[in-house]
């Protein structure tokens, strides 16, 4: 099964490298991750994917809320959420019909070209992993020269946030007293 996880860091060095280090020492492996800062600059979103049953989820939720600079973990995949990869596709495409044909299928895909050279263009397109996939496949004859993609990104649906601070003005929390998410319980 496969598991989008969130988890909302402090906004410290390191906490990358500690969070991926401790996934791959035991053993997890992540298909997709992606940080960035959110609307407080104070801490830091991480969401990530893995593959694993029920009991993989709550060992690595629970290794997880271990380390002192993480706020909050959330199984966004158990809730109505909406995901995001990003990718620049490189492809082979001369001025004339193979241009055309690749602008084409980039508008089907709600794509757009960025940037356009005398033999090649890239393509800015983001959407699920199956419309990325999708278009890659569909491309791939014409020739793709180079190909780089995001992690997922994903947040849940509604007003309601999907993460919950502490009182703390730094947002630190003593290790025992980490939020849970009452629907991994």
């Amino acid at each position: 099964m496969r598991h989008v996880v969130s988890a909302t860091v402090q906004n410290v060095p390191g906490v990358l490298a500690h969070v991926s280090g401790m996934l791959a020492s035991r053993g997890y492996n992540i298909d997709s991750l992606a940080v960035g800062e959110t609307e407080d600059p104070r801490f830091s979103r991480m969401t990530f994917v893995l593959r694993g049953d029920d009991r993989v989820l709550e060992q690595v939720r629970r290794q997880l809320e271990k380390i002192v600079t993480i706020v909050r973990v959330d199984d966004i995949s158990s809730r109505n959420y909406v995901e995001r990869d990003l990718m620049l596709i490189k492809i082979a495409a001369a001025a004339g019909q193979a241009r055309s044909e690749v602008k084409e299928l980039a508008e089907i895909f709600r794509g757009r070209i960025v940037d356009v050279a005398a033999d090649c263009v890239i393509v800015e397109i983001s959407g699920t992993e199956k419309k990325l996939e999708g278009f890659v496949e569909l491309v791939r004859p014409k020739g793709i020269l180079e190909l780089v993609r995001t992690g997922r990104i994903a947040m849940v649906r509604g007003s309601l946030p999907t993460r919950e601070l502490t009182e703390a003005g730094d947002g630190a929390r003593p290790a025992d007293s980490a939020p849970r998410d009452e629907s991994l319980a």
